[in-house]
């Protein structure tokens, strides 16, 4: 043990001229001690405090002969990673480990000064982060100087940094939530706390000091059973956990890095976040996110048995072209069912037809934006009669109210040639009026012995409101037409 009296001791009286052995003898300590003692103080005393830092010897690196190529990396890609800088050597033989790469592109990288962000961590499985970030991409399949617009997705655990990123082709509310369902599945489980920015698919508006989040939106946090997060407006730095894994997407990822197309973009992305994004060492937390995941698993919530719907559902009528309409394009459904207001679901993908009943009808592709061509499917072949027997028209009519099967008889008595030209044409009012509308003018219609359609549907005309801003035309061809029964 170090004893300062001792050794100051030693020294003054080795100052004053007294011999090793007499030292020795006065202090009771060996000889050796007292020349270690005598000896250190004079090589303090002789040694300059820039003599006193050891001078770093030069070695031999393996990194030696690929600083030239590094240094070419650095100038064409600023932003490079010490990853992808390592990816590079590897690929040009270099046998060395990475951390010796990350401290020389470090040691010759110019860094700008930052300011200090204070990072709340959380715990295992109660929260996550998504937001999205557009990038301009030259594919090589493209003419040079053709950039392409490419929107990324991204949701980040807040305890491991796991991460899940994928390519979309919009913002919108249905491929937001058909990611997080992605994202859910990619991690086997869903955090009690979900944040997002102040976008218009989560937050419709902020009143004092509380969001106001979107309905559907609500109900699909429900449906998971998390409590959506939002940030506080103006305050961007409060969503840093899933701003900063995007810096790191372009600068490890998308740096240095070419893509034939948006297929092989994808393919890249995927095995990128397996095999480099998962097994990296984290800057905060200094562990791998795959590691920290295994730790964070069990605490994440299980999946349901059934995922949300993400499809967008409406209520379409067949019109006279025996087609329903969606954004400007005509998807086919069986004849009979003209005139009929059908349950439609958009997808992804497809657009499906359902009956009132429920009865699947026709399944089609989701045209494209862009594609030729009006009509989605192939209509059936028309003969000279129409497909839609009068027993049918009768069915349908019926099913408006009980009291309607009364006036149908009614109908028939007052136009013994001609009821099947009205019946029909009572049931084409359901393209521009609501069922309801149409019952209230036949009532009225019985009670005061009325039975042309035309009449009745002068009435509609006069006092209810369309179910929609322009009235739609249909008309029947001819009266033999519809008097066939």
């Amino acid at each position: 043990m170090k004893d300062n009296q001792t050794e100051n001791k030693v020294v003054t009286l080795h100052s004053l001229g007294w011999s090793s052995r007499r030292i020795s003898r006065e202090l009771h300590i060996s000889r050796e001690r007292v020349s270690r003692i005598v000896a250190s103080n004079s090589d303090k005393r002789d040694t300059t405090q820039e003599g006193q830092i050891k001078q770093k010897t030069d070695r031999v690196s393996k990194l030696d002969p690929h600083k030239s190529y590094i240094g070419d990396l650095l100038e064409k890609y600023p932003n490079i990673t010490g990853q992808r800088v390592f990816e590079h050597l590897q690929g040009n033989g270099f046998d060395g480990g990475i951390t010796i790469v990350r401290d020389y592109v470090k040691s010759i990288r110019e860094v700008g000064s930052k300011t200090p962000v204070r990072m709340v961590e959380t715990l295992p499985g109660q929260r996550a982060a998504h937001d999205w970030s557009d990038y301009n991409i030259q594919f090589t399949s493209k003419e040079p100087g053709e950039v392409t617009k490419v929107t990324f997705f991204s949701y980040i655990l807040g305890y491991s940094r796991r991460q899940y990123v994928s390519v979309v082709e919009d913002k919108k509310q249905e491929t937001l939530l058909r990611e997080l369902i992605a994202a859910f599945i990619y991690m086997d489980g869903i955090p009690r706390e979900i944040k997002s920015d102040n976008q218009k698919a989560c937050v419709d508006r902020w009143e004092p000091g509380n969001p106001v989040y979107n309905r559907k939106y609500l109900e699909f946090a429900t449906w998971y059973r998390f409590s959506p997060q939002t940030i506080t407006p103006g305050n961007p730095v409060e969503n840093l956990r899933v701003e900063r894994p995007f810096y790191y997407l372009e600068r490890s990822f998308l740096n240095a890095r070419k893509f034939k197309d948006t297929e092989d973009l994808k393919c890249q992305l995927q095995r990128w976040l397996t095999e480099v994004n998962d097994v990296r060492i984290h800057g905060t937390t200094k562990q791998r996110p795959i590691d920290l995941y295994t730790e964070e698993h069990p605490y994440l919530q299980a999946l349901p048995k059934n995922h949300y719907d993400t499809s967008h559902v409406a209520l379409l009528v067949v019109n006279q072209e025996s087609c329903v309409q969606w954004k400007g394009y005509l998807y086919v459904v069986p004849q009979k069912y003209i005139y009929e207001l059908c349950p439609v679901r958009i997808t992804e993908k497809e657009v499906i037809v359902y009956s009132s009943d429920g009865k699947q009808l026709a399944v089609h592709p989701l045209a494209k934006s862009g594609q030729k061509g009006r009509y989605v499917g192939v209509h059936q072949k028309r003969g000279k009669k129409p497909v839609l027997p009068i027993s049918d028209v009768i069915s349908r009519l019926e099913s408006f109210a009980p009291e309607m099967a009364r006036y149908i008889e009614q109908l028939k008595r007052h136009k013994p040639h001609g009821w099947g030209y009205h019946l029909r044409r009572l049931l084409a009012l359901k393209i521009n009026y609501h069922t309801e509308d149409i019952m209230l003018a036949i009532n009225r219609a019985q009670d005061y012995n009325v039975y042309d359609a035309g009449d009745i549907e002068g009435f509609l005309k006069n006092n209810s409101e369309s179910r929609y801003s322009t009235r739609l035309s249909i008309k029947p061809r001819n009266n033999d037409y519809y008097n066939e029964y």
